[in-house]
């Protein structure tokens, strides 16, 4: 594989930072731009970032000297030094979808962290392991779009990823009717450490701004089917979803109650998601888990605290499945949210379009 020239829009915040030290000794990828507000640009990005550098390993040496540019001020400058973009910007939502366009249309293709276009209709959003075919409407979107290179894709929100992959491949088999399910959310979903957020020591918020109405509409695009020049979401299954705040620094488990059609044993659940891979690893993608859903015998795990870095923080952590008295199974899953939900995610999505010829 060839090496790819990439920049990091939104490079200062938790998200962009993540991106950074992923990408630090990623085979296909180099960092050559980092891009943030106006009140950034211009420094060395150790100087732009300074004291709000908080992942657990120092900046990486290739980007510590790096002049931050302008992330809407020099668009078509950005798109000139490189392949392609990772979008983690920190702006309202039609402000980033109109900048992400903007990329676009300068021939720059942009892989999103941001919700802005999740349920744009010909824009692919992508959990590469489940619906790796929906990157196949991006001839489309460059229609609407009037480009060649320029496209954007979209990874699906954080929550998501502890329990919808294990639905997935369940719902092929036995169909999923309805889901419901509680998660747990590490803080810095909101972008935030204890030092920033002390209030959330010994609490927990039972609420977290759109989380829900996300958790309960998002899974509807990952099922749906390509249709013409869109997306067009599944009407099944069913969702509804409680969100809540909890004092942990990374990691979001859910807790979930399913339904089937067609009632499996407990132990063809397991042997699914023992035996599941995906597109990721069928590719042998660089940051793919080689195992991705994981499951736990023992009844008082996952824990996240001792598995939410499994697989490099790229696998799914699955425990206690049993019937339940009103639906059909209850289980617990665990994904760690600033890698498989947020940036890490990314990356993945980034490689299965590199490796798909679709940033040539």
């Amino acid at each position: 594989m060839k090496k790819y020239n990439v920049g990091v829009i939104g490079a200062t915040g938790m998200v962009g930072q993540r991106f950074l030290t992923l990408l630090a000794d990623h085979p296909w990828f180099d960092v050559k731009v980092v891009a943030a507000s106006p009140r950034s640009a211009g420094k060395p990005y150790s100087e732009a970032v300074g004291a709000k550098w908080c992942m657990d390993v120092d900046i990486p040496e290739q980007v510590r000297d790096l002049v931050v540019m302008n992330a809407t001020e020099d668009v078509e400058k950005i798109a000139s030094l490189v392949d392609f973009v990772f979008c983690a910007v920190d702006m309202k939502k039609d402000e980033i979808k109109a900048l992400e366009e903007r990329y676009a249309k300068a021939e720059c293709p942009v892989v999103s962290n941001n919700s802005a276009n999740r349920h744009t209709p010909d824009v692919p959003m992508v959990i590469p392991e489940l619906n790796a075919d929906h990157i196949n409407i991006i001839p489309e979107q460059r229609k609407r779009l009037g480009t060649k290179r320029g496209f954007i894709a979209v990874k699906s929100n954080c929550s998501l990823q502890s329990y919808v992959p294990a639905l997935y491949p369940l719902d092929e088999k036995f169909g999923v009717e309805d889901v419901l399910v509680t998660t747990y959310q590490a803080i810095s979903g909101a972008g935030k450490t204890f030092k920033t957020w002390p209030e959330m020591l010994d609490n927990v918020i039972p609420f977290i701004g759109g989380e829900e109405e996300k958790s309960e509409k998002e899974p509807l695009k990952i099922w749906g089917k390509i249709e013409g020049n869109e997306i067009v979401p599944a009407t099944s299954p069913r969702f509804t979803a409680q969100c809540l705040r909890v004092p942990v620094s990374n990691g979001h488990m859910g807790a979930v109650f399913v339904r089937f059609k067609n009632k499996p044993s407990k132990e063809e659940i397991l042997n699914v998601w023992e035996n599941f891979k995906g597109t990721a690893q069928e590719l042998e993608l660089p940051s793919a888990p080689k195992q991705f859903l994981h499951y736990f015998t023992e009844d008082n795990m996952p824990q996240t605290k001792l598995n939410r870095m499994l697989e490099g923080g790229m696998a799914i952590s699955i425990g206690r499945l049993r019937e339940d008295t009103q639906y059909d199974y209850k289980f617990v899953c665990l994904s760690h949210n600033t890698l498989r939900g947020a940036a890490g995610g990314a990356v993945l999505l980034a490689e299965l379009l590199c490796a798909k010829g679709y940033m040539d």
